[in-house]
């Protein structure tokens, strides 16, 4: 019988490198705009540093305070992966420093994120790699388990599967399931390419914006020619 909360899981669904290797430059905001603003990690799970990330997401289910799932995952995920880990938002321990960081590093992997606390926070500014965390702490962790690897987790109030497409900048992270991806990705590209326009219309000075005021007609606000007394 599967030993639930302690188990790990060696195999999972990626999707093709090419499809991901495609999200690459594409903004966060971009991409999530043509989700309906779902599937965003919400604003606690913070960038580190201003390395993009772009991978496939490896997920550890872990406990409170414990790190040995994540060393655990260290070893078994493959370039371009991004290792993703629930603490459930704990961060009274950090589960991940500068050590653990170098064995990312040594892997060639994508990145790290953690909905979690981090340390050694100096060394990982500098490390050129994605991280991204909830929190800071000097206080380690534990590496007892138990916990989970390649399971479906939470992390920032998103619903993350190993094999999701995980893009992250400076904004913060979303998350895409592969079935979706190809058309997420022709949405976002044309959503870019309109922004581009955009930003040259506002250069030009000739951007329309008389669609504020159709919006504001349209929702009763009233504009009074007058001042208020």
């Amino acid at each position: 019988m599967s030993n639930v909360g302690f188990r790990i899981y060696t195999k999972i669904h990626r999707p093709s490198k090419d499809l991901v290797k495609e999200f690459r430059g594409l903004p966060v905001a971009n991409i999530a705009d043509e989700m309906n603003r779902f599937s965003c990690m919400d604003a606690r799970i913070k960038p580190l540093n201003k390395i993009p990330l772009l991978g496939t997401a490896f997920t550890v289910k872990a406990r409170t305070a414990d790190n040995l799932l994540f060393h655990k995952a260290i070893m078994m995920a493959e370039p371009g992966d991004v290792i993703v880990v629930d603490v459930q938002g704990d961060i009274v321990n950090a589960v991940i420093g500068e050590i653990m960081i170098r064995e990312v590093l040594k892997k060639g992997l994508a990145g790290v994120i953690v909905d979690g606390a981090v340390r050694d926070s100096g060394a990982l500014h500098d490390a050129h790699l994605a991280i991204y965390a909830a929190g800071i702490t000097p206080k380690g962790p534990y590496k007892d388990g138990p916990g989970e690897i390649n399971v479906p987790i939470s992390c920032g109030g998103v619903v993350v599967n190993p094999g999701d497409v995980v893009v992250g900048d400076q904004d913060g992270v979303v998350i895409i399931d592969p079935k979706d991806a190809s058309d997420i990705l022709g949405k976002a590209k044309a959503k870019f390419a309109k922004e581009q326009e955009i930003f040259q219309a506002i250069e030009k000075g000739t951007r329309d914006k008389s669609w504020v005021d159709k919006e504001l007609k349209a929702h009763g606000c009233d504009i009074i020619d007058d001042y208020y007394t």
